[in-house]
């Protein structure tokens, strides 16, 4: 069910054509380049995010990282090669090769992604007391194996917990031997959900990107930027991208906006700040009003760029979706609903009745979804069991059809091994990691579809499943169905998906596919970088804990409030349900038809202006940071639209791109000055 236009059907090519003609994006050169990239993103990210708590250079699904690579590469090393020998430039194919695997090394690394797991594995055990009683919920019920901070016998590795979190003692060496085969399990298992997101995305690519031909927003820039003034695809009238006076204007705007707030904190008294955001809380401070729990304006102009490239039902969607849930808590107050926020139980943002309604929105999504490309999933289950034969361009996808569902089969099973091995019954642990893909997939859509920068749910869904069960869940959700390891799972993999890497793989495969580079031999080259990436930072996170303290660490809530919440989930289970059952089936089922009713409307309608995406990140951190920003490129792609047309439109898109280069430099040039200056907590972007 979808609006979408389909694409023209493909030129079928053999797949030795496609390999051939395919070869110079994945060269030698190139291999080493990116292994060293991860290497360098994989160490210098984790001090970034957690240590100094700056700009992030991953943590979006257009990662500074990534663009600030591929910039270097054609503003500064391309010209000098081409100084030597325009035969030693990186050709077109190479930088975006390049730009692909940064993708990954520039979200693997860093806040949100599973970087996560080590603080988790942590700090339910710092923190407990004898009067909190953690400790009666944890050891009796995880495994020795899965956490550093228990030794063989079930008691607490106190020199582990108190050296991570209060920094080593002089002379003291860090215990790698208790971390050892915690780091071995965890790691593998990040990796195999790693690969179970690879095969998915050679699933889906097809249906996403050819038979509903969605529109991979956050692709534009990086594409605009390879692009060669004399190139074919360009039409006489087109300026090249780094000749475009427009774009050159709205990255002078974006440079200018974060110079002076840069200077201004460093010079407060002699630059005035150039202020981009706008609390309301003081003036929404009475009832009913004070029911909307804050509203914060925040101007980004990384995000106003980008929501310009968006379709306008996406963009207005995306921001009438927050206020369409802050306008259900005044109504609620009026109803008599229990109104206290959610943040602190087993829910996250939002009041309960909320929190069930949008996690009916995402399943009833993710079936509509599956409903659509159901053609599609048929031929691909129908290859993988050999009842028909591969189509002949199938030799352009990363992995055959089969391998990619036998892989995804495999993969998923292997979690779940995982999971009992833990102690989780299996029901509960199949109930996790459906669980993750319902969450990973939604959330991939929004991006390749809705161009959203960075992606959230922050709910924990075993406890909303849980609460809609009879009795709260208490009996299938118990201890000694393992509750606990269950918990560190989920808060490990799930809660926080801020970096998780199934978008990346989608654009990634995206990119090869159109730009005709080597399938096969990108699929190696990112296994490469996956691995040196998840090596090489989760080291360094250890290490940040040891060598600073993770609660001296700048982001001390990535190693304390963030993970905590596996054991906030815990007492919300273990305490009295705070709705009833009924309540909060109710809810669930009005978000299910709310977004089925959505659905349906843009299939039929053309006119129908909402697309599910704003119901979906309406509780969210990024549907919160970023309404504003979606706001401004919504509305000014409206006007221009209205009273230029689509050629004026098309004319002022490099403005917009503009913006969000000239916010791309801006990182790269205060993260120097502010390692040089050993400044932190300076943030250009979202945290």
């Amino acid at each position: 069910m979808t609006n979408s236009i389909s694409a023209p059907p493909d030129v079928t090519v053999p797949s030795s054509r496609v390999e051939a003609a395919s070869t110079r994006g994945v060269t030698t050169r190139v291999v080493i380049l990116c292994l060293v990239l991860a290497a360098f993103f994989g160490y210098v990210l984790p001090v970034i995010d957690y240590k100094l708590y700056n700009t992030f250079l991953g943590a979006t699904h257009l990662p500074p990282g990534a663009v600030g690579v591929l910039l270097v590469l054609m503003v500064v090393v391309n010209p000098l090669l081409k100084l030597v020998s325009k035969q030693l430039a990186f050709t077109r194919e190479e930088s975006l090769t390049v730009y692909i695997t940064c993708l990954f090394s520039s979200l693997v690394p860093g806040h949100g992604a599973e970087t996560l797991i080590i603080p988790a594995l942590l700090s339910p055990f710092y923190n407990a007391t004898p009067t909190n009683k953690w400790l009666e919920w944890l050891v009796p019920y995880v495994k020795p194996w899965m956490t550093p901070a228990l030794k063989s016998n079930n008691t607490l590795n106190n020199e582990v917990l108190q050296g991570w979190y209060q920094g080593l003692p002089p002379g003291a060496s860090i215990p790698w031997g208790a971390w050892l085969v915690p780091l071995a399990v965890w790691m593998t298992m990040v990796l195999i959900s790693y690969y179970m997101m690879a095969c998915l995305s050679v699933i889906l690519r097809r249906q996403w990107a050819q038979n509903e031909a969605l529109a991979f927003p956050l692709l534009r820039l990086p594409l605009e930027m390879v692009e060669s003034p004399s190139s074919s695809r360009r039409d006489e009238s087109t300026v090249s991208f780094w000749r475009n006076n427009l774009m050159w204007i709205g990255f002078a705007v974006s440079f200018f906006i974060q110079t002076m707030k840069g200077l201004n904190s460093y010079y407060s008294d002699l630059v005035p700040d150039f202020p981009l955001s706008l609390n309301f809380g003081p003036y929404l401070s009475d009832p009913p009003w004070n029911q909307m729990d804050g509203i914060y304006l925040q101007i980004f102009p990384i995000a106003i760029g980008i929501t310009y490239l968006l379709s306008s039902e996406v963009a207005l969607s995306l921001w009438t979706g927050y206020w369409f849930i802050k306008l259900q808590y005044v109504i609620g107050y009026f109803c008599g609903y229990r109104t206290g926020a959610m943040m602190g139980s087993d829910f996250s943002y939002g009041k309960a009745f909320a929190g069930f309604e949008v996690q009916g929105a995402y399943w009833m999504y993710l079936l509509l979804l599956m409903w659509t490309a159901r053609e599609h999933l048929r031929h691909v289950f129908l290859r993988a069991i050999g009842r028909i034969k591969a189509r002949e361009d199938e030799g352009s996808e990363m992995m055959s059809y089969p391998r990619a569902f036998w892989g995804f089969v495999a993969s998923f099973l292997i979690l779940t091994a995982f999971a009992r091995a833990a102690g989780v019954r299996l029901d509960i642990a199949l109930t996790i990691w459906v669980s993750y893909l319902v969450f990973a997939i939604v959330l991939t859509r929004i991006a390749v579809e809705g161009g959203l920068l960075f992606l959230l749910h922050d709910s924990q869904p075993l406890g909303m499943i849980a609460r809609m069960l009879p009795g709260g869940g208490a009996g299938w959700m118990s201890l000694q169905n393992g509750l606990a390891p269950a918990a560190l799972i989920q808060g490990g993999f799930i809660v926080h998906m801020r970096g998780f890497i199934l978008p990346s793989f989608l654009h990634s495969f995206k990119l090869a596919h159109d730009q005709k580079i080597a399938p096969r031999r990108l699929g190696w080259l990112l296994a490469g970088v996956i691995v040196v990436s998840v090596a090489v930072s989760w080291i360094t996170c250890v290490r940040l804990g040891y060598d600073n303290g993770g609660l001296s660490l700048a982001n001390s809530g990535w190693a304390t409030a963030l993970s905590q919440r596996s054991i906030v989930f815990l007492r919300a289970m273990t305490g009295e349900p705070k709705t009833s059952t009924s309540f909060n089936v109710f809810w669930f089922g009005i978000g299910a038809v709310l977004t089925f009713l959505m659905m349906f409307a843009r299939a039929r309608l053309s006119w129908f202006p909402f697309h599910p995406a704003g119901l979906l990140m309406s509780l969210t951190w990024p549907g919160a940071a970023l309404w504003g920003s979606i706001f401004i490129g919504w509305a000014l792609k409206t006007l221009i639209l209205r009273f230029g047309g689509p050629d004026t439109y098309r004319k002022a898109t490099p403005f917009f791109l503009g913006l969000a280069l000239g916010d791309v430099i801006s990182i790269f040039l205060w993260l120097a000055i502010d390692g040089w200056q050993g400044r932190t907590l300076h943030m250009l972007m979202p945290d």
